[in-house]
């Protein structure tokens, strides 16, 4: 048995876990219901951008469209609210915000022009802060995690809360998606859901090898679909590795991805790794073990 002696890992206190940005980042987390908290992801609108309240144009007493000059002060942030856990027990960390989520915004805005006209079905969304950034740009999108610990109420009540932000942009639906259910559970709508979806997203969900390896069944159910449908998907997962240290091996290694890799070796899969510097819009410590993996399907 290997003695650890861990790096960068999860922190564990009393049984629970908790999310490492909270204590890099300052998001104002506010006392909410329940021992939860609701913090602010504040983030800056693309250059070529304006807020959703800036959408609509407004008309001069002639019913003329008055033309209003970007305040850079006061247009071009903005900001998520999302209520969720400090600290949890390791099968409800989806209660919780973890770097990869903010990962994944930051692609959905960096690719918002080609994204624009697609749809995105995200797995094991979480509290759905990706959800909600992707849908301030893209037209629907399919958000869904496994009902359990009240999470599904919790992104539909996170999606609520952003109302205003949401406005005259994305939709987006809440749906049940149990990694470990087998397909023929799936209900209609997750199927139709999988169908339709252009791109899938999924952040943070590799963290444990009976949950990484129902994750696996998940995309070779998405690429079934893709062969009976003939609709190509690209499946974006974001994730940071997190390393221990072996003793016998005298080496650090990030197991829980190397398994995920050694599972999947063998899928007629392509793997591209994709350059993490592309520009950061939400606030947040963007660390060199992040990493985003674009997977398609080579059969």
């Amino acid at each position: 048995m290997h003695k650890h002696s861990h790096l960068n890992v999860l922190q564990f206190k009393m049984n629970t876990v908790t999310s490492e940005i909270y204590k890099e980042t300052n998001f104002q987390p506010i006392k909410s219901t329940n021992g939860k908290v609701v913090s602010k992801f504040q983030f800056r609108y693309p250059s070529d951008e304006t807020t959703a309240a800036n959408t609509c144009p407004l008309l001069d007493k002639d019913g003329d469209i008055v033309v209003k000059r970007r305040n850079r002060q006061n247009f071009d942030l903005g900001i998520i609210e999302i209520e969720h856990s400090e600290a949890t027990e390791l099968r409800l960390v989806g209660l919780q915000v973890w770097r990869g989520a903010l990962l994944l915004a930051d692609f959905c805005f960096h690719k918002r022009h080609e994204f624009v006209n697609k749809q995105i079905l995200e797995l094991g969304a979480g509290v759905g802060l990706t959800s909600i950034a992707a849908a301030i740009y893209v037209p629907k999108v399919f958000c869904t995690d496994v009902d359990m610990g009240g999470i599904l109420p919790l992104i539909q009540a996170n999606i609520c809360r952003n109302q205003k932000l949401l406005q005259l942009r994305g939709q987006i639906n809440v749906l049940e998606c149990d990694f470990k259910m087998p397909f023929a559970q799936y209900s209609q709508e997750l199927i139709k859901a999988i169908d339709e979806s252009d791109v899938v997203v999924a952040a943070d969900v590799i963290y444990d090898d009976d949950l990484t390896d129902a994750f696996i069944q998940v995309l070779d159910n998405i690429f079934a679909r893709e062969i009976v449908t003939r609709h190509k998907k690209n499946i974006y997962i974001a994730l940071e590795k997190r390393y221990v240290f072996t003793v016998s091996e005298l080496e650090a290694v990030a197991p829980m991805f190397e398994y995920f890799l050694k599972k999947s070796v063998h899928k007629r899969w392509r793997f591209d790794y994709i350059h993490t510097d592309f520009p950061q819009y939400f606030q947040y410590e963007r660390c060199k073990h992040l990493i985003l993996l674009e997977i398609t399907n080579s059969g």
